[in-house]
């Protein structure tokens, strides 16, 4: 948020320590507190998730037989790659796993564009709207939030848990518990369990970890970049000189990052192919 007149403005610590700091319910005080509830990544991965709904909508009514419009082509690409991952990925009935692999992907993919607006945009907004004193914090990347990735990640485990219940039968699931992958005996019950669990806990955290590690750093590089246009002025007669280095670094790392927001939404979706593909696998 901007600075009220006659005040110094925050220098770039202070500037990057406001900038990362969500609106939430209350202060965190420790590393893993689940009272904390961080309202923008809640309110911006719902927004993008019932745009991603909505989206998806659109192109199936206005699908045709005919000649494909460009955006029914872009769609029809879309899917097509996703059911060509799924197909050679999941051995089994991909009814609901091709479609959620789909919304995966249009889904993360805009949270993570919203990472290419500018970083102060949202704080002006909310001071022009007047709720500057109740929303003093905003972040507006939900994958920069590791709340949020790993949010998303805890939904793929319930997912391979449900299908490997649903393949394997409960019994078949248990045994593969305490059976895989050293082989049934009574000895090795216990090794074969701790690998599993600790395997489906590696899945999802590291799931969770890289989406938000890559997103994570891509909004520190713009903060840095926003505050290049404040260091970058060398006095009155040089402010363009620092305006036009500010825009030109922003714009490159915007057209990198592009790539980034689409590669990280891609990894999402074919790791949930691979991790519910797993569930149908019996060992």
């Amino acid at each position: 948020m901007s600075v009220e007149a006659g005040v110094e403005g925050p220098n770039p610590s202070e500037y990057i320590a406001h900038h990362l700091q969500h609106f939430a319910n209350a202060t965190q005080t420790s590393i893993i507190d689940f009272h904390i509830i961080n309202w923008d990544t809640l309110f911006w991965s719902v927004t993008t998730g019932v745009i991603a709904c909505l989206f998806l909508l659109l192109a199936a009514r206005k699908a045709t037989s005919g000649v494909p419009s460009r955006f029914q082509g872009a769609v029809e690409m879309l899917v097509e790659m996703v059911e060509d991952q799924s197909k050679s990925i999941v051995h089994g009935n991909r009814t609901f796993i091709a479609p959620l692999a789909l919304l995966v992907f249009v889904w993360v993919s805009l949270m993570n564009a919203l990472d290419l607006l500018p970083v102060d945009l949202p704080g002006r907004i909310i001071q022009w709207v007047g709720l500057g004193n109740i929303i003093t914090h905003h972040r507006i990347v939900p994958t920069a939030d590791l709340n949020g990735t790993l949010g998303i990640s805890f939904g793929v485990l319930i997912l391979m848990l449900y299908y490997s219940f649903k393949i394997k039968g409960p019994g078949g699931f248990m045994k593969e518990l305490f059976t895989a992958p050293f082989g049934n005996h009574f000895a090795l019950w216990l090794p074969n369990l701790l690998l599993n669990v600790i395997e489906f806990l590696a899945k999802t955290i590291s799931l969770g970890m890289r989406l938000f590690g890559n997103m994570y750093a891509g909004e520190l590089l713009f903060l840095l970049i926003a505050l290049l246009g404040g260091l970058w002025t060398f006095g009155a007669n040089l402010t363009f000189l620092g305006f036009v280095g500010n825009v030109i670094a922003g714009l490159a790392w915007s057209i990198f990052h592009i790539l980034i927001v689409f590669l990280q939404a891609f990894i999402m979706m074919m790791l949930t192919l691979v991790y519910i593909g797993q569930a149908h696998d019996h060992h």
